[in-house]
């Protein structure tokens, strides 16, 4: 580094996608630490010469009343440190509605927080799929290999999320629906002319959100030397996917602000696992049937458990049982639904309902709860028993399963998928510091993916 400022600091909108973040700033050689609480100055001193820093966060969950609850404090918290960037991190495949998630409030809270006439939105990742067309957004299945490419409301996944169903391929229309504000698109026509072109366009910009389109490493090039051309003077906010870190960091070395890559040794395998489950991805239901094909062992979580009453029962059976597995070395699955036709999300909606729980509603309160359960067992058993790895699929309930852990922070140990790191937990818990975890997203994985990271192999 040139100097002693953060180069980044960053709020992720959910723990998987904050990982996601973690993983490209510390590939790209920049000393990263993610925190699950909003840090101080001494807990940035525990991280001798780091240079970005993440707030890993559940807003994707939220209703608009809570993000502006959680994200004023926490805006506000990261600005303190003055990096040259704040980026709220976003799903690659934008998740968000009016209701829940919504970006458009965060956006607006981020333009009071760091006094922006124009936030600018890069959601763009080709490295792992997901490439930004004329304001559309396409996603591949999946995050890795060859997966078919789809616009993202045509998505056979994505276009039936349980939570925010993608129904619109345009970006800026989706956004739309969530705020206000006038939006404008820097297309893909402008990108392709380079660094000038891009400037000029949002120097003439009047827009108070500004998109930009995004379709392999170089446009991300280009768009990361705009970016830090347009952070000298003050803290410059952004939304988009990890795209960001990549754009950032790509100009970052040509510029030498930083140096090499990292590279990473094998952390090897450690057996048995604990892989805690709340997706409704059909990608994570094949990681599940291939993972039992291989020994793994599966616990279905009673749908049951959402109702308060019958919580301490099933979180004290199932500690039980997954300290049963773990000392006969299996490695367990904890899944709340084996797929998009689990006959458990159906139980589970009709008992919302019947607590007269609106539509909108019950999505949240099933990441919250089931997400809470999962982590109140992690807890009990890692009390119990020398668990060394800890696998968390689907990004809503990670999220709320990891908060029960007590973790001050995550640091990148080992790349596994892209967007997808391992990681080491650091707690004031003796039974949570040091700690591997992965935290992956419903659609991130090949089919072996549980079986990689058992072993720990990249993919």
């Amino acid at each position: 580094m040139k100097n002693d400022k953060l180069l980044l600091a960053y709020y992720g909108d959910d723990f998987t996608g904050s990982t996601d973040a973690l993983e490209f700033l510390t590939l790209a050689g920049v000393k990263t630490v993610l925190f699950l609480r909003k840090p101080e100055q001494k807990d940035l001193d525990r991280f001798p010469g780091i240079q970005a820093i993440g707030l890993a966060g559940k807003s994707r969950s939220m209703s608009p009343l809570e993000m502006e609850v959680e994200l004023f404090p926490a805006f506000e918290n990261l600005k303190s440190f003055a990096p040259n960037h704040f980026h709220y991190k976003v799903c690659s495949t934008f998740d968000s509605a009016p209701h829940v998630g919504n970006i458009g409030k965060a956006i607006k809270i981020g333009i009071e927080v760091f006094n922006q006439k124009t936030v600018l939105v890069s959601p763009s990742a080709p490295h792992l799929g997901r490439f930004c067309v004329f304001g559309n957004l396409f996603a591949r299945m999946g995050t890795i290999g060859n997966g078919e490419i789809y616009r993202i409301d045509r998505h056979p996944s994505m276009s039936k999320h349980p939570v925010t169903p993608a129904l619109e391929g345009d970006l800026t229309l989706h956004l739309a629906k969530q705020t206000e504000k006038s939006i404008n698109l820097v297309n893909l026509t402008t990108i392709e002319k380079g660094t000038s072109a891009v400037l000029e366009a949002v120097e003439s910009n009047n827009a108070e959100i500004l998109f930009f389109d995004g379709f392999n490493l170089e446009h991300l090039k280009t768009i990361g030397s705009v970016f830090n051309q347009l952070a000298t003077d003050k803290t410059l906010f952004s939304v988009g996917s990890s795209g960001i870190e990549m754009a950032l960091g790509l100009n970052w070395k040509n510029e030498k602000i930083i140096g090499n890559e990292i590279e990473f040794e094998s952390p090897g395998e450690v057996s048995p696992i604990l892989v805690l489950s709340g997706s409704c991805s059909p990608v994570t239901s094949g990681q599940i049937e291939y993972a039992l094909e291989n020994g793994f062992l599966e616990i279905p979580l009673e749908s049951k458990a959402v109702d308060i009453q019958n919580q301490d029962e099933i979180i004290k059976n199932t500690v039980v049982q997954i300290v049963q597995n773990f000392n006969q070395g299996k490695s367990t699955i904890l899944h709340t639904s084996t797929g998009p036709n689990d006959p458990r999300i159906a139980e589970t909606e009709l008992f919302f309902k019947s607590k007269r729980i609106t539509e909108n509603e019950i999505q949240k309160q099933c990441s919250s709860i089931y997400g809470s359960v999962l982590g109140q067992i992690t807890n009990e058993v890692l009390k119990a028993v020398p668990l060394k790895r800890i696998l968390f699929a689907g990004g809503d309930t990670s999220s709320y399963a990891a908060s029960e852990l007590d973790i001050l922070a995550l640091e990148m140990i080992a790349p596994i998928a892209p967007g997808a790191p391992l990681c080491k937990a650091v707690s004031d818990n003796e039974w949570v510091n040091g700690i591997e975890m992965n935290f992956k997203g419903g659609q991130v994985g090949t089919a072996d993916y549980f079986i990689k990271v058992l072993k720990g192999e990249k993919l």
